[in-house]
């Protein structure tokens, strides 16, 4: 049997132009090898799973690289890597700076990364900052976190730091369907998007859900697929809602929520998602921000559709009683009648608007 390999792994980006979504990063780092720039320290910050460790081992790599060097060569006895979560005592520290004077035998550099480095005790610390103030010529040291506020000053004073964004959902949906291709998996763009905003900017995370969604329902993966396997609460509920509302069918809202709660759906998440909602009708509502809309083709059509009905006015006051709903939930002692009565009012906001037009 053939060794399964996760797609984070397996599609890991060896790379600066397989790096997703941290171009201007990729290209100040390449500038910086190119002109002979480069820093001694770097701090690589940013959320989990955007591609910090990633970028590491690449700059890690093309240090060394030149015109006279194999391009196979992978410089692996240059690169040392520590975990700082699991190694963040003095002694780990210490260790790593007796191996810091041995210059390299092959290549130009030794680099060290430091991941999750925050989690360095305040004494491995400040044991660690004499060699990072004056590190020897063959040392480069590249630290990567996700909680830059933890980094004590002297630290950061004394590294260059590159601030790594969230993925944006385009360019990992882009990413998903070149890696769905590849694996032969057929999946349509609408999911993908899903996929993406459930990730939340996190790339590894989004590769994990699309792994385990495939485990489940093989090369052939719906729509409705995705948002059951993700226990997502599927679009048109929304939309349904708020045909509803529009048509200030009261009793018809209070049964769909009923509906979402029988299927084990949070009220509190519920009255987010529907602010979400809210919020894309918003975006379509003018041409100049329907790039705000982050979903695939099929329900972005569906969402014009639905904001040609619909003014600002209502939406803007959605938004108000959303807003206001969510702020009560925790403290509600009855969140279920809470966002019943959410409803209520939602679905009232067109009604003297019509009851005038009769009159």
């Amino acid at each position: 049997m053939e060794k399964y390999v996760v797609s984070a792994l397996k599609y890991r980006p060896t790379t600066w132009d397989s790096v997703v979504g941290q171009k201007s990063i990729t290209d100040t780092l390449q500038s910086a090898i190119k002109n002979n720039h480069l820093a001694k320290a770097f701090l690589f910050c940013g959320p989990r799973g955007v591609g910090k460790t990633t970028t590491a081992r690449i700059l890690a790599k093309a240090v060394n690289s030149d015109q006279n060097t194999d391009a196979n060569e992978d410089f692996a006895f240059n690169i040392f890597e520590l975990d700082a979560a699991s190694n963040n005592s003095v002694d780990n520290i210490r260790d790593l700076i007796d191996q810091v004077r041995i210059p390299p035998q092959t290549g130009n550099y030794k680099v060290y990364i430091v991941d999750e480095v925050h989690m360095l005790s305040t004494n491995a610390f400040n044991a660690f900052l004499k060699t990072l103030e004056e590190p020897p010529e063959h040392a480069i040291f590249i630290l990567a976190t996700t909680e830059r506020h933890k980094i004590i000053p002297t630290i950061l004073s004394r590294c260059q730091v590159f601030e790594f964004n969230r993925i944006q959902i385009g360019d990992m949906v882009a990413h998903l369907k070149q890696i769905a291709t590849q694996e032969g998996v057929t999946i349509g763009e609408d999911a993908l998007h899903i996929i993406a905003q459930k990730a939340d900017g996190g790339l590894r995370d989004a590769l994990s859900m699309f792994d385990q969604i495939v485990s489940f329902s093989g090369n052939e993966i719906s729509y409705d697929d995705v948002i059951n396997n993700l226990n997502i609460l599927d679009y048109d509920y929304y939309f349904k809602l708020t045909d509803s509302m529009l048509d200030n069918n009261i009793s018809q809202c209070l049964l769909t929520f009923n509906d979402i709660l029988n299927k084990g759906f949070d009220g509190h998440h519920f009255i987010n998602g529907l602010a979400g909602h809210f919020r894309n009708l918003l975006v379509c509502l003018n041409t100049e921000t329907l790039e705000l809309l982050e979903v695939g083709e099929g329900i972005a059509a569906r969402y014009k559709e639905q904001a040609s009905k619909i003014d600002f006015t209502f939406l803007s006051s959605a938004l108000e009683l959303c807003h206001e709903c969510d702020n009560k939930y925790r403290l509600s002692r009855s969140q279920r009648l809470l966002v019943e009565t959410t409803l209520m009012q939602l679905a009232s906001l067109t009604a003297a608007d019509k009851k005038k037009r009769l009159e």
